[in-house]
C-alpha cells in the first residue's frame, strides 16, 4: 500500500490543523492506520492509531484529549485532527499502515508515507 500525507503547516499555539493520509494499492480497509511524529534529533514516536473498521482508537498520553484520529474507508483516507496545538507538537508527522494487533511501535508498521511538517510557534 502506498501512502501520501498532507495538511501540515505553520500555526500558532492553540491553533488547529487537520492532517490527511490517502492510501492506494492494496485494500486500505485491511489495515490498522497509525500516525507517528518525529522532531529534529528525536526518535519517531507513536501518536495515534485506528483499527481497520474504525471501531477502536488509541493515543499517546501526550495527545489524548487534543488529537483525534478517524478514517473514511470509502475514500481510503485516514485523518488526524490536531487541536490546542503546542510548540512541543512541532515535528514531521507520518502516517503508516499495519496488519498487527494494537500496533504502537514503528517496526510494527511496514508501510509508511512521507512526512508532513507541523510547526507550532509560541
Amino acid at each position: 500500500v502506498q501512502l501520501q500525507a498532507s495538511g501540515g503547516g505553520l500555526v500558532q499555539a492553540g491553533d488547529s490543523l487537520r492532517l490527511s493520509c490517502v492510501a492506494s494499492g492494496r485494500s486500505f480497509s485491511d489495515y490498522t492506520m497509525g500516525w507517528f511524529r518525529q522532531a529534529p534529533e528525536k526518535e519517531r514516536d507513536f501518536v495515534a492509531a485506528i483499527t481497520d473498521t474504525g471501531t477502536t482508537t488509541f493515543y499517546a498520553d501526550s495527545v489524548k484529549g487534543r488529537f483525534t484520529i478517524s478514517r473514511d474507508n470509502a475514500k481510503n483516507t485516514v485523518f488526524l485532527q490536531l487541536n490546542s496545538l503546542r510548540p512541543d507538537d512541532t515535528a514531521d508527522y507520518y502516517c503508516a499502515a499495519s496488519s498487527s494487533w494494537y500496533p504502537k511501535r514503528p517496526y510494527e508498521y511496514p508501510y509508511w508515507g512521507q512526512g508532513t511538517q507541523v510547526t507550532v510557534s509560541s
